[in-house]
């Protein structure tokens, strides 16, 4: 079988696909700036993601994680059509924001304080696994496909 070339074209890469994928994703994703949002660490394995959110109310707002990646939308309902604006300045439209997560990285709350959405965000612990592979006399022999789907 032949690799696809790519970033991750080295034979040594083997099983890295998904990288290449995820790194499709991050690529595909918006660079508007709106909203603006921070990311900090918050303990140890905590990380936190604050995005700026002025006028929009929780049922404005929605959080999804769907395969590792991380969506915040907004969407305000219905245009105050009872005001009249002599200067508009606050943004309210609707956006859709996107963060890749790396495996393991778990969700773990999401608040609206003060305009600011916060989403928590824990990761993990690395636990460092050794095995020991038994290594015997000879390795089996691959079995081959032919053509009508039988083996040799």
């Amino acid at each position: 079988m032949t690799r696809m070339s790519g970033t991750f074209n080295s034979p040594l890469l083997l099983g890295f696909d998904h990288f290449e994928r995820m790194l499709d994703r991050i690529s595909k994703t918006s660079a508007e700036g709106y909203p603006p949002y921070n990311i900090e660490q918050i303990s140890e394995n905590g990380l936190r993601i604050t995005l700026a959110v002025a006028g929009f109310s929780e049922s404005d707002l929605s959080v999804t994680l769907e395969a590792n990646q991380l969506t915040v939308a907004g969407r305000i309902a219905a245009d105050d059509t009872e005001r009249v604006y002599l200067h508009r300045g606050i943004a309210a439209r609707q956006f859709q924001r996107s963060f890749v997560l790396a495996e393991g990285i778990e969700v773990t709350g999401a608040a609206l304080d003060k305009g600011l959405l916060h989403i928590d965000l824990m990761r993990p612990p690395p636990e460092t696994q050794v095995r020991e592979i038994k290594i015997g006399k000879s390795a089996p022999k691959p079995s081959r496909m032919t053509i009508d789907g039988k083996g040799e």
